[in-house]
């Protein structure tokens, strides 16, 4: 759309589906009272914590091997793959398809085990990210790797939300927010990282390398986090033996 009535187009259209859907949220959703025991102050604890802290670097620095992609799927497309602009929509409807699989699947095995799935997603995010280093020349190559790597970003986010709202304990309402700023700060961080390895003539493959170091990272701290539990519950185990 942009390609052919002009990029403003764009924005008009996405600002309609975007009151089309608060209208529907407005009708449909059914009102809930708030938590009065939600103060501020609870709240702002919630800054206090390590966990929290670990879990907001999971997602600013793992969560942006997917934008130090996205951002310049573009001219990887183009310059690399070869195809037409007019192709590039559908590159981006694939990684589209892959997110709303990994929607689903990241809340199914999130109920089921937050770390599993944590380990899981971000392990498959860094194979497509690999695979779409080495194959992004081919057609092939490039839509099932965009396609992993939507799927698993997108599998990634509510197992870090789940993660964010169980460390967080009474400060659950600005965790549930806080999510979305670590991952915004992510969009930010792989796309100027990718950035400053195009801009250094290092071609458009690049960024996608840049995205799998910044997984790679999401999974270290993620890693450290999960440990740090584990700990603390065999040291709680032992407590009592020593104490008797």
């Amino acid at each position: 759309m942009g390609q052919n009535y002009g990029w403003r187009t764009s924005y008009v259209v996405v600002a309609a589906i975007f009151a089309l859907t608060f209208g529907a949220v407005w009708a449909l959703v059914p009102w809930q009272p708030g938590n009065a025991a939600a103060t501020m102050r609870n709240e702002l604890k919630a800054f206090g914590r390590l966990q929290v802290w670990l879990t907001l670097l999971i997602g600013s620095v793992g969560f942006g091997g997917l934008f130090a992609v996205y951002t310049y799927v573009a001219p990887l497309a183009t310059e690399r793959t070869g195809l037409s602009t007019g192709a590039v929509p559908w590159v981006l409807l694939v990684i589209g398809l892959g997110m709303t699989v990994g929607n689903l699947a990241g809340g199914w095995y999130a109920d089921r085990s937050v770390a599993g799935a944590m380990f899981v997603f971000f392990a498959l995010l860094v194979t497509g990210l690999i695979g779409l280093a080495l194959t992004a020349q081919t057609l092939f190559g490039l839509l099932i790797c965009v396609f992993v790597i939507g799927l698993a970003s997108a599998a990634v986010a509510p197992t870090i939300q789940t993660r964010l709202m169980d460390v967080a304990q009474g400060s659950q309402s600005i965790a549930a927010a806080l999510n979305h700023s670590a991952l915004n700060i992510a969009n930010s961080l792989g796309a100027y990282l990718g950035g400053l390895t195009i801009a250094a003539g290092l071609g458009y493959i690049s960024p996608v390398w840049v995205g799998a170091i910044l997984s790679i990272a999401g999974i270290t701290f993620a890693a450290f986090s999960f440990a740090l539990d584990s700990g603390r519950r065999l040291a709680r185990i032992d407590a009592p033996a020593l104490s008797s």
